[in-house]
């Protein structure tokens, strides 16, 4: 099998791989059709939508270090098909309430705090089990299938709710019929996860209870130059650079004078080069920290670049590279901080990672949406480009060059290891 996708040799990884597939296009599907509903119902709102937006994410910043308790205490398996169920639980609700024209925003509001609770939950679980569905080598290529995975159903999955929407009358109706849809999505991996081979999973030991569990994973990572770098290059990325569909928003309309096909269509060129960038990370067998920062830097440069595009074609050129690199940043960093945590802790560390990763979008997002008012379209995209480089830069200066331990850091991290 080609090494990019030698994972899917694993026949419990192509299981739950395909199950992630169509649960992945669903969510797609809803974040089209809940923006579109929030639309309708608002009179066309766009802080009515940020609204929700920031509810679903909410629960990423506030619950993130007791998901990742729960994701290194309970089995994995079981804990995501918990999680899978309770996503379809608001799904089905909120497409319930839309297509017998009962809907409202508040609720849209209520349902989508619900549904970030769940992928809450879910996301450390779900990212800390491809390490026990896979072998060590496999492990860089299967979590660059994951990051293909979620980005061709982004490609996929907003055109087929869009489609969906106009067939059936372009409504608050429309909406809901694409929701329940999504809802009945969750049912895929539901079933992938119940028909494993349990015998060929590695789980890991489960962690004793005990007060202290959650500041064991803080301490771990505090005694991790390495995992300390990676992260802190990942907020910087993320805090800044990945306001993708808000720069791009702002570029098509406000600079190049296009309407919403002329947008779609930046979404989905951004769509392929992040594809590629997945592909590519999946090739890959050995992930460094030097890499991390290396991809940010070019991200960064490629950013910048595009604030300067001349043209919509020159623009929509540019936009896959941006994509690439991305993910490039994304998915190595993904992979690092899997491939080097200890089994036992590794539920708390993905929380962690996934909590910085996040959780400043609430913080960089209404930011450069402030400077997009305030300096244009173009200096969200200079500014962001900017700020993502320099923030590598000083994590490099600040942890890459440092080869020494931390002081009593080693024996801090043993000490987890041996209560956990």
């Amino acid at each position: 099998m080609s090494p990019t996708f030698r994972a899917l040799s694993n026949p419990n990884y192509r299981r739950f791989a395909a199950g992630g597939v169509v649960s992945n296009v669903g969510t797609w599907m809803q974040r089209v059709a809940q923006d579109w509903l929030v639309l309708v119902l608002s009179g066309g709102s766009g802080a009515a939508i940020g609204i929700t937006t920031g509810l679903q994410f909410l629960p990423f910043l506030v619950l993130m270090p007791v998901a990742g308790l729960v994701a290194d205490r309970v089995s994995k398996r079981r804990l995501l098909q918990v999680t899978n169920a309770a996503m379809a639980v608001p799904a089905g609700v909120l497409g319930l309430l839309a297509v017998l024209g009962l809907a409202e925003v508040w609720h849209v509001y209520v349902l989508a705090l619900v549904l970030g609770i769940g992928a809450a939950f879910d996301a450390p679980a779900r990212q800390s089990f491809v390490s026990e569905l896979v072998t060590q080598d496999e492990l860089t290529n299967a979590v660059g299938l994951n990051s293909a995975s979620f980005n061709a159903a982004r490609i996929v999955g907003p055109a087929l709710a869009g489609l969906l929407i106009a067939l059936l009358g372009g409504g608050a109706e429309a909406t809901g019929w694409v929701i329940l849809l999504n809802g009945l999505t969750f049912a895929a991996p539901i079933w992938s996860l119940r028909h494993l081979d349990v015998s060929r999973l590695d789980p890991a030991t489960p962690v004793m209870r005990g007060p202290g569990a959650i500041r064991e994973g803080i301490a771990y990572v505090r005694g991790r130059r390495d995992l300390q770098l990676v992260m802190l290059v990942v907020f910087f990325t993320g805090t800044f650079g990945l306001n993708f569909q808000m720069t791009s928003a702002l570029m098509a309309t406000q600079v190049f004078d296009r309407g919403p096909g002329g947008f779609g269509l930046l979404g989905s060129f951004m769509a392929i080069g992040s594809l590629t960038g997945s592909l590519i990370a999946a090739r890959r067998a050995v992930v460094r920290p030097r890499l991390v920062v290396v991809a940010a830097i070019v991200f960064g440069l490629v950013e910048v670049a595009a604030a300067f595009s001349p043209t919509y074609a020159v623009y929509a050129l540019v936009v896959p590279l941006i994509g690439l690199s991305a993910m490039t940043v994304v998915t190595s960093a993904n992979a690092f901080v899997q491939l080097n945590t200890e089994p036992a802790v590794r539920g708390r560390v993905m929380a962690l990672y996934l909590m910085v990763f996040m959780g400043g979008t609430p913080i960089g997002s209404p930011f450069i949406g402030w400077i997009g008012e305030e300096l244009g379209a173009r200096a969200t995209l200079w500014l962001g480009g900017s700020l993502t480089i320099a923030g590598a830069l000083f994590a490099w200066l600040l942890l890459g060059r440092q080869q020494e331990p931390v002081p009593g850091a080693d024996a801090e991290a043993d000490a987890v290891l041996t209560r956990s």
